[in-house]
Formats: structure tokens, C-alpha cells, sequence
């Protein structure tokens, strides 16, 4: 890496060491900048062409400069000769003036080491496009060593070059005498210049119609600069020592050939022996082979043979060949009418550059850059012909890069976006504006194209705001967010409340509601429907384009109407514009579809939030009930954290999971907390019953009172009773809700069942859910015809006083009945239940365990499972080594018996 820096500028100090060399001193350089070495030119290529720009102006130049060491070799009297010829030709070159040849911006400068002036600028000669690249800086610039002319190029600069022999000719009576490659100099837009009069000869009778040239006897002992090139020059040159205008045409006709040929004159001549290669040279022309021009384009082929003949009066003059048809190409014409417009009126003007747009695709884009569009942006100044000229640039800007556009269009474009007339700029700009946004860098978008786009909306012609309304949502995603937010959009809300014109406000309804998807949420939320309420004006066109913004902000993905704007303000805003009697039957249905759209979505949002709040509050509870739950008391496990976990899960997933999924998921936790709150099973062992004090016993009043119940029974089909060891279960009546049950010692006296709501006995027992449960069927009391097992008594055991002996309800149980026999009537009440009034005849749904929600475990107040589980388990022991009695049972037959 360093090597190459040290190369670069090694290289970089020799170049700049050249050139100061060779201009230093020279006056030149007082005026001028001089840059780097572009290009060679002239006779025998000695000039050498530097980029440059003048001081004052900062206008660029192309500095020529010849460096006197070159003819250092040579005597004095051969140097001076060199050094006159070049003055000669420069100082020539300078009095004339015409568009066809270069024009000289400083006249020859002379120093001690060089000669020097400056002209237009300059991209190089003819001879280093063509590829004869002496007295070029090393390496060659590769703009000119990959330069290639097209044929539009090739046609437009041969006729430039016969425009100007032809001025010669002509106008200032002057044969040119050295017309080469290296005397054709293209300027940077591409033209094709002359230069090199060195050797030009002025007629002796300048006045009279005939011109006379006097011709100088070819001296080859003279050093080449101080000559003509040979193999451009006319045969009657060497061999007549005679010359005239169609001697000019003869090395026109070489000029031809070597452009089609990469450079190649028609002969190669020996200069150490000139008159007998010209001897040679005059047989060959005299019978000129077809093969020697089959590169030369077929139309015009015939014209060079003639332009080469042996005879100058046959040779073509330069107006003729100004007129052949290989000059009439569509390019050719269009580059030639734009060297002549300054001699054009504007209406003529005008009409051309109307039909230019259809030509443009057909050029070349290097010619359409640096021929044409110079001269586009020429016409700026003349404010009546930029409406004509602007659609054309604007055309050549697409086809350039982003660089070529900031380079060479926008410069010229910056000062006519501020020009208000004519309105056409206005109309043509907004036009374009996607290409303006896509290529202008973003500062001269803030500071010369936006406040354009403002400009229009503010403007009083209502044709431009209607304009600038339906374009903007063509380029609106091209433009920046805060710009729009800040500047377009609020000057889009004034023009539809300041007109007084129908088509501006709706237009800008309908452009707003085509950039909302720029905009942001909340900001569409706060400002644009808010602006909606303000409007005025109540017709049909502006009421469907209000309703045209609500439906969009409303059903757009990334916008979207929350629930409490359309409760509070769209809703309501809507409804009052509906029933305006301004609208049709179609356009108020369209109201009343997005109003109807705007209730079900607001209706399903807010129904969807109320059941997760309730699922919410459900979840919290049943994590409060487990944090105060039984393992907490023990101090063995805490139950909670499995729910917590399973609320922070379904909290996490309210997203991922449907509402009927996290109602199922809920329910089988709340069933799995109820299982394991549930305590174990544990065998129970029967104590023989120690003595006691006397007390009253409750068992035979408890018989007795059942006894008397037994005479209350209702009739009933059987049910099973309940089996021991079996699961318990319970089912629902088959006696109709409501019906009238008949008493037994009054059959016309009844009463009508029904439900009742009871909490199971203990506090938040299975998560704090109420139970509904049913009064007990007392119509079973005399149907016991399905009960053949032996109920389990030893739940009531605790009843017993200790003064007496007890024996357990299970020994004085009557025995097992066959089957067939009646049992006890009163032992049938707690194996069936009446349903709920609020539950369903059939299919009551299952709780833990699978009993149902009817009388049974949770509805029956003497129902304990503690004692209905196993009779022969060892009772389970509390804390102070006793028996742990049902409480909920004491204290039920407590509150039934007293």
C-alpha cells in the first residue's frame, strides 16, 4: 500500500513539476489557472491542451501550451522557424471568429520556455480520439483512450468541419492548407472545431469573385513543424505548386476517410522522397480501387471518391457537400439547429422544442448530455421559453445518474424553482416531482423543491391548487415524515377550509385520505379527524370525502380507530352527517355500513376485554385462595405457586390463546386445585366406646324425629341407595320443578320444591364457588323400594356420651334386606335429591368426583367425606392427640335437632 502512495505521488509531483516548468513565467498564468494535461493538439501534436479556469470568473478554459525544449534539437534558424509558424497559425486562429472554429479566449502568451493561450474548453482532438495519442500525458486518460464516436457524432462533425471550410472559403477568402486530424479540435460539448492556420493561404484579390492563391514550392529540408502534413495534402501541392479551395476539399476527402478507417489516411507517404510517392500516389487515384473505401458508409462513399479525384474541378465544393444526403440523419439536423438558434425567433423556438421530446430517446445520451442540454439550459434566462424548454430537461434528468443530475441539471434548475411565471414551471414541476424527490439531495429538497409544493397549495389559481392536490400522493412516500407532518399536511387542511371552491376541498379530502398510510397512528388520531369536525360545509361531495377518511383511518392494518374514539367522537360525528338530508338513499347506506362496521368491531373488542378482565379477576382469586390454603398450616408445601405460575403462563399467552381456550384451561385447573386440596384417604380404626356420664341420647331422637318425617313422604320413584365403599353419587329427581308433592296425612295439602344456593361447610372450601343445591326429596320417605344395601352409621358415632357404652349406628343398623324387601324409609332421604330450580332436568353437570351439582357431597349438610369413606379406618388424630371430629356435621344437626 504504501508503494502505491509513493507511486501516486511521485507521479503526481512529475505531472505538476511539467507543468510549471512549462508555463512558469509566461504571462499566461497571471490570468489563469492552469490544471492537469488532457490532450494533445496541432501540427505534428506540439500543443500540448491543459484544463484551466480564469481567476476573476472562475470560467473554465483550456490553456494550449508549447514547450520550446522540444525543438531544442534543432539550429537556431530552424527553431525560429518553428517558433514564427506556431505564432503564425495562433494569431491567424484568433482574428477569425465563427462557430466552426475554435474560439481563442487569450491571445499567445511568449516566455523564455514556452508559448501559450488560452480558448474554449476543450476534451481533446480528433487525432487522440482516433487513437494517436503523442505528446499525451502517461498513462493515457482513460476518458480518452475508451472514447468511441457515434455515427450521429461522426455525421454532425464532418459537416461542421465542411461549415467551416465552407466560411473560409467564402466568406474570408482563405484556403486552410493543413486540414488533418491533429488540426480538428472537439470542444466539450463535442463539437467539431478547427484550429491549426499555420499554413493558410489568403487570396491576393480578396474583392473579386475569383479568389488567387499563392502557393509555396514544398521544401523538404525544412524541419516537419514547419510543413504541412503530407498525406493530407492535394497532389497538385507537390506536383504544381499550385493550391485553391478545392484543394481544401481533397484533404477533407482524406479527413473522411481516416475517421471511418481508425485514422488511416488513403496513403501512407515517404517524406524523404516526396514527389515520387506523390508521382505514385496521382496513378493510384486516377484508378482508385472500391476495396480502399468499402469502410466508408455506402451513401456517401461516392462523394469522398470524388472529394479524392485527380482533378480539383471535380471535387465537390464545401456548400455542396454542406447539402449531400448523408447529412440529412434526424441527429445531424437536430445538433445543426441547435448551433443556429440564436438566429431563431421565439415562436420558432417554440415550435421546435415541442417536437424535441420525440427525438431525445433516438440521440445518444453523451450527445444529449454535453451537446444539447447545455444548450437547453441556455434558454433559462428568457423566462417566456422555459415553459418550452423545461419538459425536455426534465426528459434528459431521467436518463442521467444521480451524479450526472447534481452536476450539470440541477445548478440550472435551482433558480427556476423559484420563478412563479409563468404558471406552466409551476404545472411542469409538479409533474415531475417523483423525479425531483428521487435524484435532489435531500437539503435542496427542504430549501428548493418543497417550498415549491407550498407555493402551489398556496397560490390563487384554483387549477394549480386541484393540480398540486391530485399529485402529491403520487411522490407522498418519496417525501420525509416531519416534512409532510409539519409543512404539507397543515397547508393541505388550510386550502380546504380558506376555499371557497367545491373541487379544492374535496380534492383535499381525497388527497388526505390517500396519504394517510404515510402518517402515523396517533397523529391521524389527533389531528386529522379532529380537522374533520371543523369543516363547514355540508355537501354530498364533502360528506362522502369525511366518510371516505373514517373508513379508511378505520379498516387500514397500521391505523385503525380505538374503541374509545369511536365511542366518544367518531360515532357520534358520523351519525349526525348521516341523516343529512343533502344525502342519497346510496350515499347515506354507505354511512350507515361504516357506522354498522365501526359498532361490531367496537362491540367484539370491548365483549373480548370484559371476559379476560373476568378471567383475569377468576385467576387472581383462585391464587389468593391457595396462598391461605391448608398447606400453608402444615407448612409442608405451598400450593400457590403452580397457579401463579399457570396465571403468569395464561398472562403471557392472552395473546396466542383463544377465549374458549383459556376458559378450558381455567376449569382443569381449578379442578386439579380441588383435587389436591383434597386429603388423603386414611383407614380408620373403631374404639371400643368407654363409659361416660349420663346424657341424653341423641340417637333415639335423632330416630325419633326421623320416624316422624317418614309420615311427611311424597311420592317418588325409586332410587339407589348409597352402597358401601362405593363412589357416591347422586342423581337428579325425575318429579317435574315445581310440581305440588302431597302430604300424608292431608293429601290436598303440598308444597312445591325448589333450589337453594348453600356453600359447602368449611371457609373457601374448592376455591370459594358457590354450590347450587337442592332441597332434600322428602317424597322417598315411603318409597324404598331400591335401597338393599346397608347405610354407614359411623360418622354419628361422635354423638355418643361417655357415661354409657357406645355402640356404633352401623351395629344397630337393621340387617341387610333381600332383595324384594322394604327398608328403613327414612335412610332413602340422603340418597336422592330434588334438582335445582336452576338447573336442567337431565344432564346436571358434574363437580369433583363426577357428582353432580344436586343434592350430594356439596349439598348435603350432614354429608362429610371424612366419614363416609372407609369403616373400618382408624380415625385421624388433631393436633392435641384426640379424635378430629366433622364440625360441619355437629354443628348441622346442631342448628336441625337443638
Amino acid at each position: 500500500m504504501e508503494s502505491m502512495l509513493n507511486k501516486l505521488k511521485s507521479t503526481v509531483t512529475k505531472v505538476t513539476a511539467d507543468m510549471t516548468s512549462a508555463v512558469m513565467g509566461n504571462p499566461v498564468t497571471r490570468e489563469f489557472e492552469v490544471g492537469r494535461h488532457i490532450a494533445s493538439g496541432g501540427p505534428g501534436m506540439c500543443w500540448r491542451i491543459y484544463n484551466g479556469t480564469k481567476k476573476s470568473t472562475k470560467q473554465e478554459v483550456a490553456v494550449f501550451v508549447f514547450d520550446k525544449k522540444m525543438v531544442e534539437k534543432y539550429q537556431k534558424f530552424d527553431k525560429d522557424q518553428i517558433i514564427e509558424s506556431l505564432k503564425r497559425g495562433v494569431q491567424q486562429l484568433t482574428r477569425l471568429r465563427h462557430p466552426r472554429l475554435l474560439t481563442v479566449q487569450h491571445p499567445l502568451e511568449e516566455s523564455r520556455d514556452c508559448l501559450a493561450f488560452c480558448t474554449e474548453p476543450v476534451f481533446a482532438s480528433l487525432s487522440n480520439v482516433l487513437g494517436q495519442w503523442d505528446n499525451l500525458p502517461s498513462p493515457v486518460p482513460t476518458d480518452i483512450k475508451d472514447y468511441k464516436l457515434y455515427d450521429v457524432e461522426t455525421k454532425y462533425g464532418l459537416l461542421q468541419i465542411s461549415e467551416g471550410l465552407s466560411f473560409l472559403h467564402s466568406g474570408v477568402k482563405m484556403v486552410h492548407g493543413n486540414l488533418c486530424l491533429e488540426n480538428v479540435i472537439l470542444n466539450k460539448s463535442g463539437a467539431w472545431k478547427i484550429m491549426g492556420f499555420d499554413f493558410s493561404i489568403s487570396s491576393t484579390n480578396p474583392s473579386d469573385a475569383e479568389p488567387k492563391y499563392s502557393c509555396k514550392e514544398w521544401e523538404p529540408n525544412l524541419p516537419p513543424l514547419c510543413l504541412p502534413n503530407p498525406e493530407y495534402l492535394a497532389p497538385e501541392y507537390i506536383l504544381s505548386v499550385s493550391c485553391d479551395a478545392a484543394s481544401d476539399m481533397y484533404s477533407l476527402g482524406v479527413v473522411m476517410h481516416a475517421v471511418f478507417n481508425e485514422g488511416k489516411p488513403v496513403f501512407q507517404v515517404n517524406k524523404h522522397d516526396i514527389f515520387k510517392s506523390f508521382s505514385r500516389q496521382l496513378d493510384q487515384l486516377s484508378r482508385l480501387s472500391p476495396t480502399m473505401l468499402n469502410k466508408i458508409p455506402e451513401e456517401v462513399r461516392e462523394h469522398v471518391k470524388m472529394l479524392l479525384s485527380v482533378t480539383p474541378n471535380v471535387r465537390p465544393d464545401a456548400d455542396q457537400m454542406t447539402k449531400i444526403p448523408f447529412f440529412d440523419d434526424v441527429g445531424a439536423v437536430t445538433l445543426a439547429y441547435f448551433d443556429s438558434l440564436f438566429q431563431r425567433d421565439n415562436l420558432q423556438k417554440s415550435q421546435f422544442y415541442k417536437n424535441l421530446p420525440k427525438v431525445l430517446p433516438k440521440l445518444p445520451k453523451r450527445v444529449v448530455v454535453y451537446r444539447i442540454l447545455p444548450a437547453l439550459t441556455s434558454e433559462f434566462v428568457n423566462p417566456d421559453m422555459v415553459p418550452f424548454v423545461l419538459p425536455n430537461v426534465l426528459l434528459i434528468a431521467e436518463e442521467c445518474t444521480k451524479d450526472e443530475y447534481v452536476r450539470l441539471i440541477l445548478p440550472d434548475l435551482s433558480p427556476v424553482f423559484k420563478q412563479q411565471e409563468p404558471v406552466q414551471i409551476l404545472l411542469i414541476f409538479l409533474q415531475k416531482m417523483d423525479l425531483l424527490l428521487t435524484k435532489t439531495p435531500p437539503e435542496d429538497i427542504k430549501n428548493s423543491v418543497l417550498p415549491m409544493v407550498y407555493r402551489a397549495l398556496e397560490a390563487p389559481s384554483i387549477q394549480i391548487q386541484e393540480l398540486c392536490l391530485n399529485i402529491i400522493p403520487t411522490f407522498a412516500n418519496l417525501i420525509e415524515y416531519p416534512s409532510m407532518k409539519n409543512a404539507l399536511i397543515p397547508r393541505i387542511k388550510s386550502a380546504c377550509l380558506q376555499t371557497s371552491s367545491l373541487a379544492v376541498r374535496v380534492n383535499s379530502l381525497v388527497c388526505l385520505g390517500k396519504i394517510l398510510e404515510y402518517l402515523d397512528k396517533w397523529y391521524v388520531i389527533d389531528e386529522i379527524l379532529p380537522f374533520l369536525q371543523q369543516i363547514p360545509s355540508r355537501e354530498p361531495a364533502v360528506l362522502m370525502g369525511v366518510l371516505g377518511i373514517y373508513k379508511c383511518t378505520f379498516s387500514h392494518k397500521k391505523l385503525g380507530i380505538p374503541k374509545e374514539h369511536l365511542a366518544a367522537k367518531s360515532l357520534p360525528h358520523l351519525v349526525s352527517l348521516s341523516i343529512d338530508n343533502n344525502l342519497n338513499l346510496n350515499q347515506f347506506n354507505s354511512f350507515m355500513a361504516v357506522i354498522k362496521d365501526m359498532l361490531t368491531r367496537m362491540e367484539a373488542e370491548h365483549k373480548t376485554k370484559l371476559e379476560q378482565l373476568h378471567m383475569e379477576r377468576h385467576l387472581l382469586d383462585i391464587s389468593n385462595f391457595f396462598n391461605k390454603s391448608k398447606t400453608e398450616e402444615l407448612g409442608v408445601q405451598n400450593y400457590s405457586a403452580p397457579l401463579l405460575s399457570v396465571q403468569q403462563t395464561l398472562s403471557r399467552s392472552s395473546m396466542s390463546l383463544t377465549l374458549e381456550e383459556k376458559q378450558r384451561l381455567a376449569k382443569e385447573q381449578e379442578q386439579a386445585a380441588k383435587l389436591r386440596n383434597q386429603p388423603a384417604l386414611a383407614p380408620q380404626s373403631i374404639k371400643p366406646a368407654t363409659p361416660s356420664t349420663q346424657a341424653k341420647d341423641l340417637t333415639s331422637c335423632l330416630l325419633n324425629n326421623m320416624t316422624s318425617l317418614g309420615s311427611l313422604s311424597l311420592t317418588s320413584p325409586p332410587r339407589p341407595g348409597l352402597i358401601q365403599g362405593s363412589t357416591i353419587s347422586a342423581y337428579p329427581s325425575t318429579t317435574p320443578m315445581g310440581s305440588m308433592a302431597s302430604n300424608g296425612y292431608n293429601p290436598t295439602m303440598g308444597f312445591q320444591t325448589g333450589g337453594q344456593g348453600m356453600r359447602p361447610p368449611g371457609p373457601g372450601l374448592y376455591g370459594g364457588m358457590a354450590t347450587t343445591t337442592s332441597t332434600p326429596n322428602f317424597g322417598a320417605l315411603t318409597h324404598n323400594q331400591g335401597s338393599t344395601n346397608t347405610p354407614d352409621m359411623s360418622a354419628l358415632d361422635s354423638l355418643f356420651t361417655s357415661n354409657k357404652p357406645k355402640v356404633s349406628l352401623n351395629q344397630m343398623a337393621p340387617p341387610k334386606l333381600t332383595p324384594g324387601t322394604t327398608a328403613t324409609p327414612w335412610l332413602n332421604q340422603f340418597g336422592s335429591a330434588q334438582p335445582s330450580q336452576t338447573a336442567p332436568m337431565q344432564g346436571a353437570p358434574l363437580v369433583m368426583g363426577g357428582v353432580t351439582s344436586g343434592f350430594g357431597m356439596q349439598a348435603n349438610p350432614f354429608f362429610s367425606p371424612q366419614n363416609f369413606s372407609q369403616p373400618t379406618a382408624a380415625p385421624v388424630m388433631n393436633a392435641g392427640g384426640g379424635l378430629r371430629h366433622s364440625l360441619s356435621v355437629n354443628n348441622d344437626l346442631k342448628d336441625l335437632f337443638g
